[in-house]
């Protein structure tokens, strides 16, 4: 195993939990070759140093906390390669009301100023949307408030 590769990835595990196929990508980028790459990803996760598992979970409750919704977290882990099957089974174990993290974000963001017209109202689901909530839940945040 080629001793280079495995410091330059434990290098980056020790900054933030990565999935494997970004900790790949990454390691692809400096040069290394795709055998040393592979050997040391498996090492890896023989190890439990690199876990999908790890990584959504920190995922999940970053965005989470920052006021997303399902949809733009799902976006992520789909794009950062993360199984299906992992990210709904850790969203199943943080048990999320999604209608309460509309709300939420929706009072973050416009605080309890009434709408003004059809613009308005329009602006404020579009940035719901955004954030990755479903349209149902945007309704239900709008008309809470």
């Amino acid at each position: 195993m080629n001793k280079d590769v495995l410091h330059s990835a434990i290098g980056l595990l020790s900054r933030r939990e990565h999935s494997t196929k970004e900790l790949t990508q990454k390691l692809s980028k400096k040069a290394y070759s795709s055998d040393d790459i592979k050997q040391v990803i498996n090492f890896l996760l023989d190890e439990d140093y690199l876990s999908n598992i790890r990584f959504a979970e920190s995922v999940i409750r970053n965005k989470v906390s920052r006021g997303y919704g399902w949809n733009a977290i799902r976006q992520e882990l789909m794009l950062k390669g993360v199984n299906s099957d992992i990210y709904t089974s850790v969203l199943d174990e943080l048990n999320v009301d999604w209608y309460t993290q509309a709300e939420q974000a929706y009072r973050k963001r416009f605080g309890e100023t009434p709408i003004e017209d059809q613009k308005d109202k329009a602006k404020r689901l579009r940035f719901l949307q955004y954030r990755g909530f479903s349209m149902d839940e945007c309704l239900t945040a709008l008309n809470a408030n």
